[in-house]
């Protein structure tokens, strides 16, 4: 299941280990994480229970209406901010919202929404009703045409406002995810795919017939660097979601590009040239790359801090064997490391990624016992804390590649189960784990930032 990963790493020697099934449990349990205490239980979070009212409209628009609630009712349960309420008794809004009646029933807050459409015009109108405090949120919102390529995420949105006024935090809805996946008939080639983050609306973006691998967001939302084999050695590329265009990043050096990252200002690119080190590069200038980290080490995978001054990436510095997660400023300087790491124990992490609002940074991890390499789990270390404790998100399967969502606190990533391959989101709080995309071998996750109308 290592993707193209074992690929880039067998190219930079990062590891001589085979990939081979996992150890038995008896086995499994000896390795453990060294010189960490893991945190295994999730945050003990009150979850408040929503109503969500039968959404209203004109008869003609019934499916409109239904459909429109269907997409909001299902973007507030996958935000997990909320309980939301399957069976609601007759007669509770007969008389407008009672709010001692809905206290009783026992939701927090109740939602009801309006279709409308004026001279063509579709309209979303929205009333939350805070049973607590016995106060009403309202807005009203237009939304395109129903056959625009835009209504689901204009939908999204307003569920995002929703969580907002709730929580006063960012949600996910209007957001989709970028991932490399082998396209269908040719088993050599892998293109790069997106979807929303309710997984609807699949689509291919590339068509290279060769590799394409490591996409990223870039933070307005609009473009995606990548790296593509298509013309021999690997190149980073920057493609244009408005118009499918593209343009090769030309750094003026020789070199096999890979791994991008954007700095949150959008405008800066860091990255690996294997065998020479970490770069940044001036996208807006097109000019000025300048190497952060050299040695003979290889330096990949960068993600910037959220307020754009650290660097996380990967190293095997300590040995070929066991690659770990170091952090850095984002303009140079020492390394710190991250992930756990004991002298003659060993310890394999990857795949880190830095939260786009707070000091955390997920990534992917096992232990190397016996040359034998266990499942990877998807943690959480958290920067600012310093006292070497990990939060182990997945316990199933194997599980890789994990990328924050815009709210901070979901986290995509490629797993393995009994039944198969898939995409999923992991909830950070909660641990509630839901498929995103099934029955794909996807590789290199990358979640948007919130995704606004179209331009």
């Amino acid at each position: 299941m290592m993707k193209h990963r074992i690929a880039v790493l067998a190219l930079t020697a990062l590891t001589g280990l085979p990939l081979v099934a996992a150890e038995p449990a008896a086995a499994q349990e000896e390795a453990a994480i060294p010189g960490v205490q893991l945190g295994l239980a999730y945050e003990n979070l009150y979850i408040p229970p929503l109503a969500i009212l039968p959404f209203t409209g004109p008869d003609a628009d019934a499916a409109l209406v239904s459909g429109v609630q269907g997409i909001v009712a299902r973007d507030l349960d996958y935000s997990d901010r909320f309980v939301v309420l399957d069976s609601l008794p007759e007669g509770l809004a007969d008389d407008g919202i009672r709010y001692s009646l809905w206290d009783q029933y026992g939701a927090d807050w109740v939602l009801m929404g309006e279709v409308e459409t004026v001279a063509g015009r579709h309209f979303l109108s929205i009333e939350l009703h805070d049973i607590v405090f016995t106060s009403v949120e309202r807005g009203r919102f237009a939304l395109p045409a129903r056959d625009d390529e835009d209504f689901r995420m204009a939908v999204h949105r307003v569920s995002d406002e929703i969580v907002e006024w709730v929580t006063g935090e960012p949600g996910i809805a209007a957001s989709r995810i970028v991932f490399s996946m082998r396209p269908f008939g040719n088993p050599t080639a892998k293109e790069l795919y997106i979807v929303d983050s309710d997984g609807e609306n699949l689509q291919r973006l590339t068509w290279d017939e060769n590799l394409a691998i490591s996409p990223a967001w870039a933070p307005d939302g609009n473009r995606i660097a990548y790296v593509s084999y298509k013309t021999g050695l690997p190149g980073i590329y920057e493609l244009s979601l408005a118009d499918g265009s593209e343009r090769p990043v030309d750094t003026g050096r020789g070199g096999q590009h890979m791994t991008p990252a954007y700095h949150p200002d959008g405008d800066e690119l860091a990255f690996n040239i294997l065998g020479a080190g970490l770069f940044r590069y001036d996208l807006g200038d097109n000019c000025c790359l300048v190497q952060l980290v050299g040695g003979r080490a290889e330096n990949l995978q960068p993600s910037y801090s959220h307020d754009g001054d650290e660097l996380v990436f990967l190293s095997n510095r300590l040995g070929e064997a066991t690659p770990q997660i170091y952090t850095m400023p984002a303009r140079g300087g020492n390394a710190d490391l991250l992930s756990p790491y004991r002298f003659g124990q060993g310890g394999y992490f990857a795949d880190p990624d830095w939260s786009p609002i707070s000091s955390k940074v997920a990534f992917a991890g096992g232990i190397v016992r016996r040359r034998v390499l266990n499942r990877y789990h998807i943690f959480v270390a958290d920067t600012e804390v310093g006292d070497n404790r990990l939060r182990q998100l997945t316990q199933e399967g194997s599980n890789e590649d994990p990328s924050w969502g815009p709210d901070g606190r979901h986290i995509v990533f490629v797993g393995e189960r009994s039944n198969g391959l898939g995409v999923f989101i992991v909830d950070s709080g909660t641990g509630r784990t839901r498929l995103l995309v099934a029955s794909v071998e996807a590789a290199d996750t990358d979640w948007s930032p919130a995704l606004g109308p179209r331009t």
